[in-house]
């Protein structure tokens, strides 16, 4: 059994890297610029924490202040995809040598038609990166969340989050789960923490996060 888990580890960090060979994307070049040219006035400071993933991260305005006395940075650029990550590792992951790297992405990976085990893939792929340039980081995983634009996917994020937190769990990564808190007493998201677009969170959204990722903190 233990040999099919690590044959199965494997095999994944090899698809997650064949799959970052093809997925560098130009089209993001001006949002990472953006990012840089930000962190050049208000410098990152070395050893805190990197919030970076898709746009859940990025919208996330009140990062700062509802971690008042952490040392972190918002990195996030929405619409990414884990193979954005990785493909961008050297200056959305890297900078700054933080302590822990924050991670809210797979969602649209899986909306763009990927399955599960491929976004577990570039998962592992991306952790491996960290772990060779920085091995005393902490790794944190905010898990899928649920809205109401792609319940359609419901199965599809339920799995997703399932075989990353038997990941996580497995190497030592801490796996936030916001899917569960996120869903109402009828079974369905949570509307009132959406903006009108059924896909985005509002302040409520984010307070709830708050919450919830605060005590995975390292500070």
């Amino acid at each position: 059994m233990l040999l099919r888990v690590v044959s199965l580890s494997a095999a994944l960090l090899f698809t997650g890297s064949v799959l970052a060979q093809e997925a560098i994307n130009p089209k993001w070049e001006n949002e990472i610029s953006r990012i840089e040219a930000r962190e050049m006035e208000r410098p990152f400071q070395p050893g805190g924490v990197v919030f970076t993933g898709s746009s859940s991260i990025k919208r996330w305005a009140t990062l700062a202040e509802d971690f008042p006395t952490v040392k972190l940075t918002n990195r996030g650029f929405g619409g990414s995809q884990l193979s954005d990550l990785i493909a961008y590792f050297d200056r959305v992951v890297l900078p700054g040598k933080p302590s822990q790297i924050v991670l809210y992405s797979g969602t649209n990976d899986v909306n763009a038609g990927e399955s599960p085990e491929q976004v577990l893939g570039d998962f592992a792929t991306l952790c491996g990166m960290i772990e060779r340039e920085l091995p005393n980081a902490k790794i944190a995983y905010i898990s899928a969340a649920p809205n109401p634009k792609r319940w359609h996917l419901r199965e599809a994020y339920e799995h997703m989050n399932v075989i990353v937190a038997e990941y996580c769990e497995r190497m030592g990564y801490e796996f936030i789960d916001v899917w569960t808190p996120m869903m109402g007493e009828d079974g369905k998201p949570s509307r009132d923490i959406y903006v009108e677009d059924d896909l985005h969170m509002n302040v409520a959204g984010y307070v709830m996060w708050r919450r919830i990722v605060a005590p995975y903190l390292a500070r």
